[in-house]
């Protein structure tokens, strides 16, 4: 099963290579229809406290979208490889703590499937209905597990692997002051999109001053970046969304700050300089060709370095009691 997924095998590798600097367990195991079973590993380093802020980053929620987790290996291991000689990195991190969870569903990976094992799609897994009407199949259906965005048996407890995301983000994320998380994904677009909540309504969500001062920052600090920065409900609305499920529960502690970001790679900008990739179903998500794919790896670690950045300089940026109205204002006129 390993040989099907090597973003696993070079995973082990890493966490091989780092095993002073990084604390590693396995969040659970998946079992895969031949009997085999495939771990869900969570990935730490930097300092535990939990007076300190942390970043999150999370990849291959679908099975498809192995770019996803690539981007996520691929900046862990900079990082790992950086921590040998970068005394800068070394101080960051007695202030920051940062998780990982490159491989949230390596069961579906395994086969080639952007639903886990159980043919439940994972980002329509939560118990997050959609206040509004949303698209038929993409927004979430419980029709059949043969349908694509499958959620699930209704009442049924969340999948295993979604299960295992919130357990690991409620632990090292929420409980803390401040915390942000990047979840990769790729998707059949023209351009790469950074998305946040929410998915299940149009409504702004509370932190709305706090997202447009982090895209305020990231824009002043990377003038000619390429990424559409929004809401989800701009693009389409969807039920069980996992992103929104643990910013509302985040939302219980209105004295805790949790941003989460989702990057959705456009797909398209790969398959338009090779259109055989639209006869594959991997090409139709992933750069096939080598070269492409080591450009993406590249380019995208700069927006995940930045946000381990913002994350440990929160209290620089952040819009204090009076400017927050305004951020707030000039958001909802950006975005609503």
């Amino acid at each position: 099963m390993h040989a099907k997924l090597p973003e696993l095998l070079a995973l082990q590798r890493i966490i091989e290579l780092g095993a002073d600097q990084l604390e590693t367990r396995v969040a659970c195991n998946v079992n895969l229809a031949d009997g085999s079973s495939c771990p869900v590993y969570v990935i730490t380093l930097g300092n535990p406290d939990m007076d300190v802020p942390a970043v999150g980053y999370f990849g291959g929620v679908h099975g498809l979208e192995r770019i996803g987790a690539g981007v996520v290996i691929a900046y862990l291991q900079s990082l790992v490889m950086r921590l040998q000689w970068d005394s800068t990195l070394r101080k960051q991190l007695e202030s920051l703590r940062m998780v990982f969870m490159p491989i949230v569903n390596p069961g579906g990976m395994a086969v080639g499937t952007r639903a886990n094992p159980n043919g439940v799609d994972l980002m329509r897994n939560a118990p997050v209905e959609a206040r509004e009407s949303v698209p038929f199949l993409i927004g979430g259906q419980r029709l059949s597990a043969v349908l694509p965005w499958y959620r699930g048996v209704e009442g049924a407890p969340m999948e295993t692997e979604s299960q295992a995301v919130c357990d690991v983000v409620t632990k090292e994320l929420l409980s803390r002051r401040f915390s942000m998380c990047l979840d990769c994904h790729s998707g059949f677009g023209a351009s790469d999109r950074i998305w946040f909540p929410y998915a299940h309504t149009r409504a702004p969500i509370t932190h709305l001053a706090e997202m447009h001062a982090l895209k305020n920052i990231f824009t002043q600090s990377h003038s000619y970046h390429r990424y559409t920065i929004e809401p989800q409900s701009l693009q389409y609305l969807a039920h069980g969304d996992l992103w929104d499920y643990l910013y509302l529960k985040s939302c219980a502690q209105p004295q805790r700050t949790f941003l989460p970001l989702t990057l959705e790679m456009g797909s398209w900008l790969w398959v338009k300089k090779n259109p055989r990739q639209l006869f594959s179903r991997h090409g139709i998500f992933n750069p096939l060709i080598e070269h492409r794919q080591q450009r993406v790896l590249r380019q995208h670690q700069l927006l995940l370095d930045f946000l381990s950045r913002a994350a440990s300089g929160h209290h620089l940026w952040l819009p204090g009691v009076e400017a927050r109205a305004g951020y707030h204002a000039q958001a909802l006129q950006d975005w609503y």
